[in-house]
């Protein structure tokens, strides 16, 4: 698995060419997989943090696995800055790499930025489980935020569906009227932005909430019989009415335990494990069932795997390999 030449350094402009939307669906799906045959080794612990909160607000997180299929071995560095007022995780001014080795010999094989890796797979490690949860012919799109996590769901969930109008609502209008006047070009098709969340989602098919928000964003009463939420962040639907869903889906429960909201959430028994249908490698791997009726009111939650965040790295070393692109680093040497 290692190179002659030394360690391929995959710059941020270089993966914009190198992983395309299906690609990140079709590698984290192929994930989804490996966790169904238990074939994916985590650290321990499963993430170590660094938080200097005076004067510098910064967060520095680091998280690792082996997935035993490929085979590689993968190290997530990322760091960001956030005082409450600005916060920088999605931002390209945050830290964010991953260091693949081969796991056969522990030698250095990459360092891939993760920026746009990273984006794209928040959006599609959720949004493919629309395969067995989503309505079956949605028309309307709720979208709660225009950022990264909005535009890259919206990216995933058009290679799936033909939606009739979008709807979109952010904090502030000039930003969720111009992603409507960008969107509504790009797709040709009707993207109307919304003064409240509620109108976003009240009457949609599918609604993606995708924040940064600490505050409960969206609401249960919400949501229509047959619509599916796809909350990718902290608490984008109302924990209180989440036992009141027909199907609950996360991608997996440990990791979510992990997060201090969701596990306030278990504690104070407004849900259970128990309550939880499945997680998403259980629908990929066919053990549990999906969508069962149309009038099914269904909610996908994920946390975000670094399994899939190092699957793709070793996606776009590869592919950058066949490109010839990258920069090559010197390993060291006696």
């Amino acid at each position: 698995m290692t190179d002659s030449k030394g360690v391929l350094f995959v710059p941020y402009q270089d993966t914009l060419g190198l992983l395309g939307v299906g690609d990140a669906l079709r590698v984290c799906e192929e994930v989804y997989g490996m966790h169904a045959r238990g074939s994916v080794v985590w650290s321990s612990p499963p993430s170590f943090k660094l938080d200097v909160a005076e004067g510098f607000h910064n967060h520095w997180h680091v998280k690792s696995a082996l997935l035993k299929e490929i085979p590689t071995t993968g190290v997530r560095l990322y760091n960001y800055y956030d005082d409450g007022v600005r916060n920088t995780v999605g931002d390209l001014g945050c830290t964010r790499y991953i260091v693949l080795s081969d796991p056969n010999s522990g030698e250095p094989v990459a360092i891939v930025d993760e920026h746009w890796s990273y984006a794209i797979r928040s959006a599609a490690a959720a949004t493919l489980a629309c395969k067995w949860l989503g309505p079956s012919s949605p028309k309307i799109l709720g979208l709660v935020g225009v950022g990264t996590m909005a535009t890259n769901s919206l990216r995933c969930l058009c290679t799936m569906y033909e939606f009739e109008e979008i709807r979109c609502a952010s904090r502030r209008r000039e930003t969720r009227e111009a992603f409507a006047r960008k969107w509504s070009q790009a797709l040709g098709i009707a993207v109307v932005p919304k003064d409240s969340i509620e109108e976003v989602v009240r009457g949609a098919d599918i609604a993606v909430g995708g924040t940064t928000s600490g505050e409960v964003v969206s609401r249960e009463p919400w949501l229509k019989p047959g619509s599916t939420f796809i909350s990718l962040a902290r608490r984008e639907l109302d924990p209180v009415g989440w036992s009141k869903m027909d199907k609950v889906v996360v991608d997996s429960w440990e990791f979510n335990m992990l997060q201090r909201e969701f596990k306030r959430m278990v504690e104070a028994g407004l849900f259970s494990r128990e309550r939880l249908h499945a997680e998403i490698h259980e629908l990929v791997a066919g053990a549990k069932k999906g969508r069962e009726c149309n009038d099914e009111r269904i909610l996908i939650h994920t946390t975000g795997l670094v399994s899939q965040d190092v699957a793709l790295a070793h996606f776009l070393y590869r592919r950058a390999l066949e490109k010839g692109v990258g920069i090559w680093l010197p390993r060291a040497a006696r």
